[in-house]
């Protein structure tokens, strides 16, 4: 098999959750094409990778959908060497990765939870499960590819010589793109939204107590997003993987206990301790998170009109202000700039936040925004000024105008030439097989 594609982000994305295919009659059709050890990739696994790879432009081909099988087959022979060599995953961050998963599947969707059971046929709980199976695989085969290619770098020779390999007549069209920085600031609520929350939780404490139910409660007031999946049930975690507030109570509370309202970075927390064994909790609580007001954002967004102004009057760069100030830890590291996902900052038009591309569009490259209220990812109240830095019109590849997303191409090659040797040498420690129907693909050849 010639160079395979990058292994998977995600083996079968969860962009949607896919229904299963079903035949007239209703049951579900579906076949083990492949299997390594243990462990087996599906047709459908195949099909809904290739149809992500058509889905963001990629052409039809056999020789493309072999490569996805190669992929997921390489996968899998990793899966294998990783129980063989003892490569693990801690249960914890799995856990927390797929709650995070399982939110943004949520928040993306615009559905309820109900909404979604109903759409895929199946309990909230067993689709969390299937995504949690697909996260720890995930995260196993990220673990042994980063242990395989460790250190591996390109030099501007091999980029050069990458960028040179390919014909004229066949480089990429590339649409214009920009590079757009922002500062922002979480608007902190006064003390008097403060009160407001705790008073709402000592409410609810009180209606628990007096023997209303917690999960429904919880379901019907907490501000945790994750609510809408676990009815405020955080499960089984060990010490460092909450907050300090939150950790401290539950360590401080007896079994069946409920707190009394407590502060942490989200806001005011009533908690009920379930079970504790050694340094692992059981625990479920109820978020209120205090809802700032109008003046509220108004002190933010005075902070970032000032800011504005020291910036326009070159007191301060930019990018040193948003690592000063900024309250976005995605961004502030950068300067403020939106990165892609290879940490380049020349963001695609159509992939730049909506709301982003609709601001700048009206603005002139060079200018820095009025301050703008929004919502975070994580539905905070803020303000953000944006600096629409440049903006390149769509064309066709170059060195001078994309070395950087050049420089990835070249590194994804190398890395690609050691795991295909790595699949070589390491496949002879595995059973594999592989459908006939499949053969003609060449993978083990």
């Amino acid at each position: 098999m010639g160079t395979m594609l990058p292994v998977l982000v995600f083996l079968a994305s969860f962009s949607g959750l896919q229904a299963q295919d079903e035949n007239e009659n209703g049951f579900v059709v579906d076949e083990v094409i492949s299997k390594v050890d243990n462990h087996i990739v599906l047709r459908s696994d195949l099909d809904r990778a290739y149809q992500d790879y058509l889905t963001q432009g990629g052409s039809q081909s056999q020789e493309a959908k072999c490569q996805y099988l190669a992929m997921l087959i390489r996968n899998k022979l990793m899966m294998a060497k990783a129980e063989i060599d003892s490569v693990m995953v801690l249960d914890a961050e799995v856990d927390a990765n797929t709650q995070r998963r399982m939110e943004l599947i949520l928040a993306q969707s615009g559905r309820t939870a109900n909404e979604l059971e109903e759409i895929y046929g199946k309990p909230l709980e067993q689709i969390r499960t299937e995504l949690r199976d697909q996260i720890r695989e995930q995260m196993i085969v990220g673990k042994m590819e980063g242990t395989i290619t460790e250190g591996l770098t390109v030099t501007p020779a091999e980029v050069k010589k990458f960028f040179n390999r390919i014909p004229k007549d066949s480089l990429p069209y590339f649409s214009a793109s920009v590079e757009v920085a922002q500062i922002v600031k979480i608007a902190k609520s006064s003390p008097k939204q403060k009160e407001a929350a705790r008073n709402q939780l000592l409410d609810i404490r009180s209606r628990i107590l007096a023997g209303e139910d917690f999960a429904t409660l919880a379901k019907k007031y907490s501000d945790d997003p994750s609510v809408l999946s676990n009815n405020g049930d955080m499960g089984w975690v060990g010490r460092g993987r909450m907050v300090p507030e939150f950790e401290a109570m539950a360590f401080r509370l007896k079994p069946n206990e409920i707190s009394n309202p407590f502060e942490s970075e989200f806001g005011f927390h009533i908690m009920q301790l379930l079970e504790r064994r050694g340094n692992e909790y059981h625990s479920r609580h109820i978020l209120i998170s205090p809802k700032p007001s109008n003046d509220d954002l108004k002190r933010a967004s005075n902070f970032l009109d000032s800011l504005r102004t020291s910036i326009k009057n070159d007191s301060i760069k930019f990018e040193q202000a948003a690592k000063q100030f900024s309250d976005d830890t995605e961004t502030k590291g950068n300067g403020g700039f939106f990165v892609d996902a290879d940490g380049g900052q020349r963001i695609p038009i159509d992939e730049l936040d909506p709301v982003v591309f609709f601001k700048i569009d009206s603005m002139q490259v060079g200018d820095i925004s009025k301050p703008l209220v929004y919502r975070t990812n994580d539905q905070k109240d803020a303000v953000r000024i944006l600096l629409y830095k440049s903006r390149i019109p769509p064309h066709q590849a170059s060195l001078q105008e994309d070395y950087h997303r050049i420089q990835v191409a070249t590194l994804n090659e190398k890395k690609n030439k050691i795991l295909q040797k790595w699949f070589d040498k390491a496949r002879q420690d595995v059973f594999i097989n592989i459908d006939k129907n499949y053969e003609f693909c060449g993978i083990l050849e």
